[in-house]
């Protein structure tokens, strides 16, 4: 969805996201507790993971407590969404971080 380099194998499924910087997933099953993950992306990104939701159609939504609703927010002046990723944790995309930077 994010349109990063996944690298399976080992112990950790690691997403590379920049040169020095890798997300390394534990992938045992079941999951240890479902979780939140926000992500502050440029327009540009936020348009593209949206499309690739859109085009899996995989459910998304305005907040946390409704994931599902099919509308993005427009909180800080921004844009965001939420979405699940298969394990059910919840994902957060938003173009204004929380902080307003």
């Amino acid at each position: 969805m994010f349109g990063l380099d996944f690298q399976p194998g080992g112990y950790f499924a690691q997403v590379r996201v920049n040169e020095s910087l890798t997300l390394d997933f534990d992938d045992r099953r079941p999951p240890l507790q479902s979780l939140h993950y926000a992500f502050h992306v440029s327009d540009a990104e936020y348009e593209a993971i949206l499309g690739r939701v859109q085009a899996r159609g995989v459910a998304f939504g305005s907040g946390p407590t409704d994931p599902a609703n099919g509308r993005i927010n427009t909180r800080r002046g921004g844009r965001g969404f939420y979405f699940a990723d298969p394990d059910g944790h919840l994902l957060e995309v938003m173009t204004v971080p929380e902080t307003g930077g």
